[in-house]
């Protein structure tokens, strides 16, 4: 736990560090509606909910940024597969997610597409009981977030995209439909 508290006291205050290579900052907010799907499974179980994320854009480059984010997914449990029909597996998610990304985008005004990878931490409660896994966890593990979508606008400050964290230690993916909306910071 102290090694997780310095690590992000130092990304906190490596921001303060103005590096010559930022061209600009500026902080996006998404939101959008959250699902956690276990890696394998017969019943096609999946569970809904909600996504929420914060994210500081500091631009390199008119094609590249960085992005470390911090956010929260819940999604919550049901009997029931994609056809309503009821089944035995269950799949969950209540996590705070931390972490970077690196965003690489066609520089294109009003339509970019975009694609991002990255690494980070999930810190909560998750859950994935299927035929092949019984998995019930609390506490820290890491993802690996994968995006691609569209940002839209003539500054490109309006973001639709899908969102995942893959979680190998609990056999599942959790993710999101999301909409963000970029604000430029001032300095």
């Amino acid at each position: 736990m102290k090694k997780l508290l310095i690590i992000f006291i130092a990304a906190l205050t490596s921001n303060l560090a103005d590096a010559q290579f930022i061209k600009e900052k500026s902080i996006n907010a998404q939101i959008g509606y959250g699902i956690s799907v276990p890696y394998n499974t017969i019943e096609n179980s999946a569970s809904g909910g909600f996504f929420l994320q914060g994210e500081l854009i500091l631009k390199a480059a008119s094609w590249v940024e960085f992005r470390p984010y911090a956010g929260f997914i819940l999604t919550n449990a049901t009997d029931k597969d994609f056809n309503n029909n009821p089944i035995n597996e269950r799949v969950e998610t209540k996590a705070f997610l931390l972490g970077g990304k690196a965003r690489l985008r066609a520089p294109i005004p009003w339509v970019a597409p975009y694609v991002e990878i990255g690494i980070g931490t999930s810190i909560g409660k998750f859950q994935t009981l299927t035929y092949f896994d019984n998995i019930e966890k609390s506490g820290i593990i890491y993802h690996i977030p994968f995006a691609f979508g569209l940002e839209l606008g003539r500054n490109n400050n309006v973001d639709i995209g899908f969102t995942y964290y893959f979680q190998p230690d609990v056999q599942q993916f959790t993710g999101a439909f999301a909409v963000g909306i970029s604000i430029p910071l001032n300095g």
